[in-house]
């Protein structure tokens, strides 16, 4: 069996957000026009790996949370907010989501007004078992929401998941078009080829037509008052098997000692998926965040290889435990 040995931790390092005050007086008197009159700002959002400006303000109307960037500074950004607003507009209604009030772009700044969600925070870290049933159970509504893509989602352009490119980074590295030295120092190399076989089955074991988030990690849901879950930033949907969207939360929860492969089984997304199938999913992520993390530095994003790294690390760590590889 091939040994892996790799760090338990989590990566907690978050994007340095500006503050309400940093902004320029035009885009803050935008929002206090949006808002009612004038805005009492509370902290900058702690979470997310981007720099642009994301808080909870209140006006006469009401609190909003507002997401700000300027494009000439961030144009990959910008250009997801966009995506967001785009996508959002279009979510099925009973579905767990804050609904988009308002979008406008002013002087290269592009902001978005969404509902605030009552009481809204993040997850605990190590996550609670009692928040991440409730967040489970948010995606189960949503995946039956999004089964089908609704009829909003249909001239989105949401495409299936890996069209733009293929899942094969442990296959490349296994025939040597992809260098180790992207890898972390502490991943055997003799463990390549077996990966490689479980990635290739990734497209069919999560071939369909639901639509995804394809992004669900503890930092995109927000917990309300009532303790109800929230699925937030919807900038990457595509469309593949809704049980995929399942597999990047639970890392999460297998990352803070939960048993993942339990919580899979249970879910009603993962009914008919076969052990096979899971496996191949695992195997396609760890090797695409791990080679993703070894990348440069991403100028839009400071903090985004760090996370990749840890992505990859934890799905790894989740598909040795499942094939009883030793550590």
């Amino acid at each position: 069996m091939p040994k892996i040995v790799t760090p338990r931790l989590r990566y907690n390092a978050t994007a340095v957000r500006p503050h309400w005050q940093d902004l320029p007086q035009d885009v803050r008197r935008l929002i206090a026009h949006r808002l009612g009159g004038e805005v009492q700002a509370g902290p900058s959002a702690g979470s997310g790996f981007t720099n642009g400006f994301a808080a909870v303000l209140r006006g006469t109307s009401g609190p909003q949370f507002i997401k700000a960037v300027l494009s000439t500074d961030n144009p990959v950004v910008a250009d997801c907010y966009r995506r967001e607003a785009l996508i959002h507009q279009a979510l099925p209604a009973q579905m767990p989501a804050p609904r988009l009030q308002w979008m406008e772009e002013q002087d290269g700044w592009v902001v978005l007004g969404f509902e605030a969600v009552d009481g809204g925070r993040l997850p605990a870290t190590p996550w609670k078992p009692d928040e991440l049933t409730a967040t489970l159970d948010a995606y189960t509504i949503t995946a039956e929401a999004l089964s089908t893509p609704p009829a909003g989602l249909q001239h989105a352009d949401i495409r299936p998941v890996g069209e733009d490119g293929d899942f094969a980074d442990w296959r490349n590295l296994a025939r040597g078009a992809t260098p180790t030295s992207v890898l972390p120092s502490w991943m055997p190399l003799d463990v390549l080829d077996v990966l490689a076989g479980l990635e290739s089955g990734w497209r069919e074991a999560v071939a369909g037509n639901a639509v995804l988030h394809h992004d669900l990690r503890q930092d995109n849901v927000l917990i309300d008052a009532d303790g109800t879950a929230w699925i937030c930033d919807w900038n990457w949907p595509c469309l593949g098997a809704s049980w995929f969207d399942l597999v990047l939360l639970l890392a999460t929860a297998y990352a803070d000692g939960h048993d993942a492969t339990c919580l899979f089984d249970q879910h009603p997304t993962s009914r008919g998926v076969a052990a096979e199938q899971l496996d191949a999913a695992l195997a396609a992520l760890s090797g695409f965040f791990l080679t993703y993390g070894g990348r440069p530095p991403a100028d839009w994003s400071p903090h985004i290889r760090q996370h990749q790294t840890w992505c990859g690390e934890v799905t790894l760590r989740w598909l040795a435990d499942r094939r009883g590889w030793t550590f």
